[in-house]
């Protein structure tokens, strides 16, 4: 499958890296105002195929986008320290005005892979733009915050993070909800096993590890200014999600009605295939997890309408 990626900086580098080593791409093309540094990201990541997958990895313009199965649109501003997700949005409206309309010149029937922040709101501002349906245009969501709370809980239990099964619902962001409640670890509960382990979660380890997938984000920004491998694997997760029809179970963004809260862009996990998003869950929380989750749509719900599309 031929994939595009609009915006040639590190979420964008790193996505096409990650796709090299581990397949799910047969040519990827990088697209970037700076044509230079598109070039230039091109011919290093393809440096890397002799390693990893057989793609062939190229810099372009948009109408070397013809043909693509996905575009992933990982351009616009990135975070500031101290800014949270929800202060971008204004400014990377206007740089998604643009590019949308240039995409679906060239790919109107590609699957558009939203990544830049905030990245529910931007996903929902595409699919507007685009006038695509609800389920090919996905945003990353929870996947990166997903796959946070299952390396910390692996840590904790001494177990590889593959073998858990959590999940962070509702926004990428400040208000995303921690599903302890429907967590496991192999096929018990995570409460269970840990207790199993000699490794239990009290209040306090909970706390940590609540902080360490809310907080990860700001303590990456503010160490080295961006975070980008951790999203770049994700995106190519779900690319090859896309390129091989797998049926996976990704904690994604798409527009739909959670809890109540109608046309909203969220994380649940959803079944993403060769279509896109085929089929949402309505993953099994407690009453705090659940009215948390119906906070955190409405919140997105509200800056969403305020947006003026």
């Amino acid at each position: 499958m031929k994939v595009g990626i609009v915006g040639a900086g590190m979420v964008g580098s790193s996505a096409a890296f990650a796709m090299v080593m581990r397949g799910g791409a047969s040519r990827i093309v990088l697209v970037d105002l700076d044509e230079k540094r598109a070039r230039a990201e091109a011919e290093d990541i393809g440096h890397a195929v002799p390693f990893g997958a057989a793609v062939r990895v190229d810099a372009g313009g948009y109408d070397d986008l013809r043909g693509c199965g996905v575009v992933v649109l990982a351009c616009g501003v990135g975070q500031k320290p101290g800014e949270t997700r929800l202060q971008l949005l204004g400014r990377n409206a206007a740089v998604f005005r643009s590019v949308v309309g240039e995409v679906m010149r060239v790919c109107p029937e590609a699957i558009l892979l939203v990544a830049s922040n905030p990245v529910d709101i931007m996903g929902q501002i595409t699919q507007r733009l685009s006038g695509l349906p609800a389920g090919r245009v996905i945003g990353s969501g929870t996947i990166l915050d997903t796959a946070r709370f299952r390396w910390l809980l692996g840590r904790h239990l001494g177990i590889a993070p593959r073998s858990v099964h959590g999940y962070v619902l509702g926004e990428h962001g400040d208000s995303e909800v921690l599903a302890w409640s429907a967590a496991r670890a192999g096929n018990v509960s995570v409460g269970s096993f840990a207790a199993q382990m000699g490794a239990p979660i009290t209040d306090e380890v909970r706390a940590r590890i609540d902080t360490g997938v809310r907080r990860a984000a700001y303590t990456i920004i503010e160490g080295k200014g961006a975070t980008w491998y951790g999203i770049g694997a994700g995106l190519a997760r779900i690319v090859a999600a896309i390129a091989a029809d797998e049926g996976a179970v990704l904690t994604v963004s798409v527009a739909s009605e959670v809890l109540g809260v109608r046309d909203v862009a969220c994380s649940l996990p959803r079944v993403v295939g060769a279509e896109g998003v085929v089929a949402e869950l309505v993953p099994e929380l407690d009453d705090s997890e659940t009215e948390a989750l119906r906070a955190s749509a409405e919140m997105l719900k509200r800056t969403v309408e305020a947006v003026g599309m």
